[in-house]
């Protein structure tokens, strides 16, 4: 997924001459606190509220105003990671995009970026979450799937969380069952250590007939 597949033309930029007024309507409308500046296709940079917020004349053109970001954008050819990035350590809500000869082609909102993260991580897929610690120097995702696959299983989705001054990686993965009760058992014959699990239906637990067995009582 490249950063151009993740433009919207839902939220247009601003200009030099709007007004401050006119920007914090727009901010307050599509809920973001960031909005580039632009001159026909020239990106002139990008307007943060704090720009606006000492200002007591919201009459004045922001063309006028000094910016105090320094200019943060992607290429249109950039990884969506590095829209991800950008996200995080700027604290940004929205992202403009350029082209290599840095025209302005559209901005990625925070928005935009949640929505492309939950499909991402598959979030809205009906399955089990796994959650696995592993040593660094074993830490093999071909054979974490051999043993999902083993059970008829797949990964939706997997990332990984390292810890300061640890050897040990926690691995989260999503797989499309939510019974995966036969799949902890191999991991677990594996000498893996499963740390937790989410949304886990054992359809062996017999729930569902004790269930079934209190409702009939009431009905006596």
């Amino acid at each position: 997924m490249l950063a151009i597949e993740l433009i919207s033309d839902a939220i247009p930029p601003v200009h030099t001459s709007d007004t401050i007024q006119k920007v914090f309507d727009r901010m307050a409308e599509f809920r973001v606190c960031h909005l580039p500046i632009v001159n026909e296709e020239q990106f002139l940079g990008l307007l943060s509220e704090d720009d606006l917020i000492e200002e007591t004349d919201y009459n004045a053109p922001v063309g006028s105003l000094a910016l105090s970001l320094v200019n943060p954008y992607v290429l249109e050819e950039q990884h969506i990671y590095d829209v991800i990035r950008l996200f995080y350590e700027r604290q940004l809500s929205v992202v403009p995009v350029l082209n290599t000869k840095k025209d302005y082609q559209g901005m990625i909102s925070i928005n935009t970026m949640n929505e492309y993260f939950a499909k991402l991580t598959s979030v809205s897929e009906p399955g089990g979450i796994i959650v696995l610690e592993v040593d660094n120097k074993n830490n093999s995702l071909a054979h974490m799937s051999q043993v999902v696959e083993s059970d008829n299983a797949q990964i939706l989705s997997s990332y990984t969380r390292t810890f300061p001054d640890s050897t040990k990686i926690e691995v989260t993965l999503k797989v499309n069952k939510q019974d995966i009760s036969n799949i902890l058992a191999t991991f677990l014959r594996y000498n893996y250590d499963v740390k937790a699990t989410f949304n886990f239906t054992d359809h062996n637990d017999n729930s569902m007939d004790r269930f079934d067995s209190f409702m009939n009582y009431l009905n006596l």
